[in-house]
């Protein structure tokens, strides 16, 4: 004989299966849940390491731009040439005090003006004579060498006054340089060594500014 079961027993089967399978899904979605969680985070670490990473090679970057802009400075500083200070000009020789006694000086003085008159005039005698050997001479006149036969024509003889006279005038000018040298006090005195110059150079040549074995001769009278 069939067995009858009861509708009772059969409804709290299905009761009870429907909530074992209730209670796996509910399981298997809170395990996904956790998973994707799981994932989120891992992630939101990655992507904060990339980050970071990210801006520790900025800053690595950045630090190695200053030393690259660092090194480039202190290597323009070195190649720029170093500014050299002004030389100082050299300074003038102070002149020495002239160590001759007065009445000397003053004999000198008068020996000076002597032969300042003296060759003003034959400066002033020459120049003369050279503008008249221009004004007597004829058209026809032409200047010969000495081959032949006339080197004294009225050309060598005005070039010779006018040389004479400029060195007549060079000599008043070097007689007026003496006279100023005694009025400052360093007449008689070397240029050369600041030593006194003999008094017999003196007499001879007034104007001497070296003593012999500095300059051998110099302007003569």
């Amino acid at each position: 004989m069939a067995k009858n079961v009861s509708p009772k027993k059969s409804s709290t089967k299905k009761t009870v299966a429907n909530k074992a399978g209730a209670t796996k899904s509910a399981a298997k979605k809170s395990v996904a849940k956790k998973s994707a969680t799981k994932k989120t985070a891992a992630k939101k670490k990655s992507a904060k390491k990339t980050t970071a990473k990210k801006s520790t090679a900025s800053t690595a970057a950045k630090k190695t731009a200053a030393k690259k802009a660092g090194a480039t400075k202190k290597s323009v500083a070195k190649k720029a040439p170093a500014k050299t200070a002004p030389k100082k000009k050299a300074e003038a020789k102070k002149p020495v005090a002239s160590k001759f006694d007065k009445k000397f000086l003053d004999e000198q003085k008068e020996l000076l003006l002597e032969e300042r008159a003296r060759y003003t005039r034959s400066a002033d005698n020459l120049q003369a004579e050279a503008d008249s050997l221009v004004e007597s001479r004829e058209p026809g006149d032409v200047q010969f060498d000495e081959e032949s036969g006339d080197g004294n024509n009225l050309a060598v003889e005005r070039d010779r006054s006018l040389a004479l006279s400029a060195s007549a005038r060079q000599s008043v000018q070097a007689i007026d340089d003496a006279l100023e040298r005694i009025t400052a006090g360093t007449y008689g005195m070397c240029s050369q060594s600041g030593k006194p110059i003999p008094k017999e150079r003196l007499r001879a040549i007034p104007w001497a500014t070296e003593r012999v074995e500095y300059k051998v001769g110099g302007l003569r009278r």
